[in-house]
């Protein structure tokens, strides 16, 4: 949500002043809509600013109805259309409050986000992200390395997308319950985990890294997805099914001077925070933008330079942007059977309850683990070994084996439809009709590209 990015030195300083000058200031509006809460945030603009508010949002399990979002000059003003995860209008008297101090000068220490489940603090744990060539039965084994060498799994979360794998792993000592420090014991964690990643098949190196920082795990996920160039076609798996493949389009309008961005999928919980971070890990500064997700489908409109102020300038450029937003978008878009998992937490219970899916042909495709005092809440995404559905009499055994109350399951919604590939072009503009959004239109707020 900047202008660019300057060269000079002290401008992460300087931006600090700014924002204690001018601290960003928010308005909850319960008032103007029956169904929907409107959250607007105007402040000094500086890079990140979009990311950053839109993680909080996202991280207060919000969901984001519409936005319309302008950044041009040295400040900004975002409207977000939200509800809470049941549809209703939020009730909660200190939203602007919470809202105001994330994105204040102390909201990039995550003190104000301690409760989010997304971030860890650097106190509680250690921190180990892992990825590499994705493979059934390679959390088993990632897991089984943990637990042999004492180590409790308090939180991760694991994504697959295109044959690869991404993890962010938090760990403490099984003894102690404390971070894991010793660096010699972790230099050894971290050989064996790369060994167990790389295996015999993965052309492009596995990594793991060990850190003892604050992280936020879906931001991180992001970043090392693309970094392992996941957006990359793997000529061994192939595509991923053209049945839920978004939308998305990029153009120049050389009368602005931007590159316009359009995209359209299936709607779904965070995707605007996966594009949003997307395009800020590409370089990419969001000059105006306006969401849709009332429906069943999403649709999204980027007015957006690079850093250095200027449009998108190649054809293999243009077409990086859509392969990198439409892997953004699918990995979080799992398939197969959702099982969740909820009982006493004990340690080696992720080993256990990944070696029997192993050892049943289940390939996990995505897991989401927590602790909730001496309570596992996980869910795991799976499907055989050749990714296809699993059958009903297989995952009765897996409940079987593992307790029938344990362990519950959860269809997949696979019913979105994906948009019509037929469309070619298409731009939030044609659905702009209330008169509001005219308003808002009128006053520049709000720009469409037709």
């Amino acid at each position: 949500m900047d202008c660019w990015t300057s060269s000079l030195p002290n401008d992460d300083e300087f931006e600090k002043l700014v924002m204690r000058i001018n601290p960003p200031r928010v308005t909850v509006d319960n008032v103007s809509s029956r169904k929907v809460t409107l959250i607007k945030v105007d402040s000094a603009n500086k890079r990140g600013s979009l990311l950053e508010l839109v993680q909080v949002l996202t991280d207060m399990n919000l969901i984001i109805r519409r936005a319309y979002i302008s950044s041009d000059g040295e400040w900004f003003m975002d409207v977000f259309h939200v509800t809470d995860q049941h549809g209703n209008k939020l009730t909660e008297d200190d939203v602007a409050e919470r809202i105001q101090q994330s994105l204040g000068p102390r909201g990039r220490s995550f003190r104000s986000l301690r409760r989010s489940v997304g971030v860890q603090s650097a106190a509680e744990n250690t921190t180990i992200e892992l990825t590499g060539r994705d493979r059934p039965g390679l959390l088993s084994e990632v897991f089984a390395v943990l637990t042999d060498h004492k180590c409790n799994v308090v939180a991760a979360e694991v994504w697959t997308h295109n044959s690869r794998m991404a993890s962010v792993v938090y760990i403490t000592d099984e003894a102690t319950g404390l971070p894991i420090d010793d660096a010699e014991h972790l230099a050894n964690i971290k050989k064996l985990l790369l060994y167990v990643l790389k295996g015999d098949r993965d052309r492009r190196s596995a990594n793991t890294a060990v850190s003892l920082g604050s992280t936020h795990k879906e931001r991180r996920l992001h970043q090392m997805m693309y970094a392992d160039r996941d957006y990359d076609v793997d000529d061994d798996c192939g595509t991923t099914s053209d049945r839920r493949k978004p939308l998305v389009t990029v153009e120049n309008c050389a009368d602005k001077g931007y590159t316009a961005v359009n995209l359209r999928c299936p709607d779904r919980p965070k995707l605007l925070f996966d594009t949003v971070c997307t395009l800020t890990d590409m370089q990419y500064v969001v000059y105006h933008a306006t969401v849709i997700a009332e429906g069943p489908e999403a649709y999204q409109e980027y007015y957006i330079r690079h850093t250095d102020g200027c449009p998108i300038s190649s054809e293999p450029e243009r077409q990086r942007v859509i392969n990198c937003l439409e892997a953004a978008i699918r990995r979080r878009t799992t398939e197969g059977i959702r099982l969740e998992l909820c009982g006493d937490d004990r340690i080696g219970l992720l080993s256990d309850v990944t070696r029997i899916f192993r050892e049943n042909g289940l390939s996990v495709t995505r897991a989401e683990v927590t602790t909730r005092g001496a309570q596992a809440v996980n869910a795991f995404y799976v499907t055989d070994a050749s990714g296809n559905q699993v059958k009903s009499e297989t995952i009765e055994a897996v409940r079987k084996e593992l307790g029938l109350s344990l362990l519950c399951v959860k269809e997949n919604d696979l019913g979105s439809k994906s948009p019509d590939q037929e469309g070619g072009r298409f731009s939030l503009g044609n659905l702009f009709r209330s008169s509001s959004e005219k308003f808002l239109y009128n006053l520049g707020l709000i720009k469409s590209y037709s």
